[in-house]
């Protein structure tokens, strides 16, 4: 786990541990996480937390890219009503066939509007890109969203209803050897 988190300008929460068997923090993503449009297979890592608040209620996940040349990011992936019984999620999960997210959890559009995990693309001649996984914990057990909403409606809502947050970033540059 990190110990920064880069949503603190917001206001600062607790810390609590998340942890991938795919992902190490601060070292590159696999190769299975980049977009198949980059050679890789848009795989939504392995994700483990433990560590919460005892008074969470639900758990909302984002994979954010701040360092995308768009001025405003770009969202990979934002699920939210993820049950507090829930502290795991298999690779893979962020595939709508997977049926690996819980049955009352909700994935919204991301950039490239589709309700799933796309994975990493930095375009040639941006440098290193840091993925930003971050698993909230949250006071209510269902966030009131409409599915249709983007991550940043999302996010809005987490800033008054996040108790404490779990970071792990991943990096990645464009290479011409994994295609393009």
């Amino acid at each position: 786990m990190t110990d920064t988190d880069p949503l603190a300008r917001f206001g600062v929460v607790p810390l609590f541990s998340l942890t991938s068997s795919d992902l190490t923090d601060g070292q590159p993503l696999a190769t299975a996480q980049y977009g198949a449009g980059s050679g890789g297979e848009d795989r939504s890592p392995e994700l483990s937390w433990s560590g919460f608040p005892a008074a969470t209620k639900s758990f909302a996940l984002t994979a954010y890219d701040p360092d995308a040349p768009t001025g405003s990011g770009f969202w990979h992936w934002a699920v939210f009503n993820i049950p507090v019984s829930v502290t795991a999620l298999a690779a893979g999960a962020g595939s709508p066939r997977s049926r690996l997210l819980p049955a009352e959890a909700t994935t919204l559009p991301n950039e490239t509007r589709q309700s799933s995990f796309v994975g990493a693309g930095p375009p040639e001649g941006t440098g290193v890109h840091r993925y930003q996984f971050i698993v909230h914990a949250v006071d209510v057990p269902r966030l009131r969203i409409d599915p249709e909403s983007t991550p940043a409606v999302l996010g809005f809502n987490l800033h008054f209803h996040t108790l404490a947050r779990a970071v792990l970033t991943g990096t990645g540059e464009f290479s011409p050897r994994r295609g393009r």
